[in-house]
């Protein structure tokens, strides 16, 4: 019965903590050892306030937990985790009876979590409009651009004065770069070929390509956790995208002259983490991050929209893309930037998820 309580801990979503009378840690579940970026065996016999710093209100509601024996319950509160994360959340202290008596359980639920998943879920709702847009567009540009190309094939052999295919020849070649932007603002045509593979092994791929791309001139940094299990994936789409953002951020190093350029890739498992409607058990997550310019504040909400781009000489389309291929993959990309830190950080399911 003990470990049947256990496992239903361990697969809650928020952060729950068992507290001993001298508020020294005796539990933490896998959705705690995330939200404070501890592990539960290491922080284990250590009094609270090494996982959260000073705040009255809240060593103030286990004291009266302990004292009158009646559950607390706190909405919309700020707290300031020990590693410098602040957070705003609901928690709630409860009593334990029995063999636990005089114990608190403490249950923490981020209400950024929330704000996060309903981001999402209008996010994915905008890009999902945006790119259906696009496809129809496209569709429709393709059409009108074989007939001109064609015309001006036979224009081509009318002409009796072979000086002026040049002309005819600027048309084809038009038309071609035009067909060649409508196939790569449609995207990804083809059918996922989903099969078990390591993420580091994509990971090293990229980093050998981009390593001699910029001969050195950009420090790229790997930290991976090798205890991730294979995911089911398409290989080569899973490199476009990668492969894409680690492209963006070269581009942004070079472009703005960075002293001490630097890229680092990096990998977690993340448990617990909810994506789009679904929690999933285990996460695979990937940040590609960089010392950069940060990306503009006007650009943030619409980084990853067709056509989007803060280069004069870029299509808006890599970043898409990527978007658009992690998606298939039942996973998301979420950016965050300022000055001197720009960090793309891709999470994928590492399973077939559970009712949200």
């Amino acid at each position: 019965m003990v470990n049947l309580y256990k496992q239903l801990l361990d697969n809650l979503s928020g952060a729950v903590l068992m507290l001993d009378q001298d508020r020294c840690l005796r539990y933490l579940n896998p959705a705690g050892e995330v939200l404070f970026d501890v592990s539960a065996k290491r922080i284990e016999g250590e009094s609270v306030v090494a996982l959260i710093r000073d705040h009255g209100e809240f060593y103030d509601a286990l004291g009266d937990v302990l004292a009158t024996g009646r559950s607390f319950t706190r909405r919309e509160a700020h707290l300031e985790l020990f590693h410098g994360k602040e957070i705003d959340a609901d928690y709630s202290v409860s009593p334990l009876v029995g063999d636990n008596n005089g114990c608190l359980l403490v249950e923490i639920l981020p209400r950024d979590r929330l704000v996060r998943i309903a981001r999402e879920e209008d996010s994915r709702a905008q890009q999902e409009a945006t790119r259906g847009l696009i496809r129809g567009l496209a569709h429709e540009i393709k059409n009108p651009l074989g007939g001109i190309r064609g015309a001006a094939q036979l224009l081509q052999r009318a002409l009796p004065d072979r000086s002026l295919d040049e002309y005819t020849q600027v048309i084809i070649t038009e038309a071609d770069r035009l067909q060649n932007l409508v196939d790569r603002m449609l995207g990804p045509r083809k059918m996922l070929d989903k099969q078990p593979l390591n993420i580091h092994k994509i990971l090293e791929h990229i980093y050998s390509l981009t390593s001699a791309e910029t001969a050195g001139e950009i420090e790229i940094l790997r930290d991976y956790d090798p205890s991730i299990p294979d995911l089911n994936g398409d290989e080569e789409q899973l490199i476009q995208a990668v492969l894409n953002m680690v492209r963006n951020s070269i581009q942004a190093l070079q472009e703005s002259n960075t002293p001490a350029p630097q890229i680092r890739l990096r990998t977690r498992a993340i448990r617990q983490f909810t994506l789009g409607m679904e929690r999933h058990r285990l996460v695979c997550q990937l940040v590609i991050s960089d010392n950069g310019p940060g990306v503009p504040d006007v650009l943030k909400e619409t980084l990853f929209f067709p056509m989007i781009s803060g280069r004069a000489e870029g299509t808006g389309l890599g970043l898409s893309i990527a978007q658009s291929i992690i998606n298939q993959h039942a996973g998301l990309i979420e950016c965050q930037s300022c000055p001197g830190q720009t960090e793309f950080v891709i999470y994928i399911p590492l399973d077939r998820g559970q009712e949200a």
